[in-house]
């Protein structure tokens, strides 16, 4: 399995996926009798625990690749993994989802359910930013060294060596054998 970094891309297509939810249901809600705006308070708390969570999983994995960690099963190495992955990709969505119905409710702030949205949206979408800034920054905590592998430069610099030490004791043997 080979894993790449996620790029920058993929954050910003989840900020606009989001967004484009977020501006939906913010339509639907002042269009109708409905009230699917804000979030409860246990959303940013969560967030925040997982956030938490993650990052210190990716800073065990961090720790195993730098040799300060004995142990460490491979297939939690590669959950930490995607869970950072995940972790970045919805803190960007939700980051989009909130920060819209916060843009959203920014004209109607003189109602008191609507300042209520707007402090709750506000938290939200701080906190997904934070959250998609700790997925990335966990996702890179992930990342092996690279291997020497027969391109990387000291594995050619060590087979020139060898083929160049090769061939002085061969000459220095023929030498000798001829004599």
């Amino acid at each position: 399995m080979k894993a790449r970094r996620t790029p920058w891309w993929y954050y910003l297509v989840a900020v606009v996926v989001g967004a484009a939810a977020g501006f939906a249901m913010s339509a639907l809600t002042q269009a109708s009798q409905f009230s699917l705006m804000g979030a409860p308070w246990v959303v940013p708390v969560l967030l925040v625990a997982l956030g938490a969570y993650v990052f210190y999983e990716a800073y065990q994995v961090h720790l195993y690749v730098k040799g300060d960690r004995d142990e460490l099963d491979p297939i939690r190495a590669v959950n930490t993994l995607v869970i950072s992955k995940a972790l970045a990709l919805a803190g960007a969505a939700l980051a989009g989802w909130y920060g819209v119905q916060l843009i959203m409710s920014l004209s109607h702030a003189e109602a008191q359910y609507f300042k209520t949205v707007i402090i709750e949206c506000a938290i939200c979408t701080v906190v997904s930013v934070v959250d998609m800034i700790v997925g990335i920054v966990s996702e890179w905590l992930c990342q092996l060294p690279p291997r020497e592998g027969p391109e990387h430069p000291k594995t050619i610099a060590a087979k020139r060596k060898r083929k160049l030490a090769s061939s002085r004791a061969n000459k220095t043997f023929n030498r000798v054998s001829r004599r």
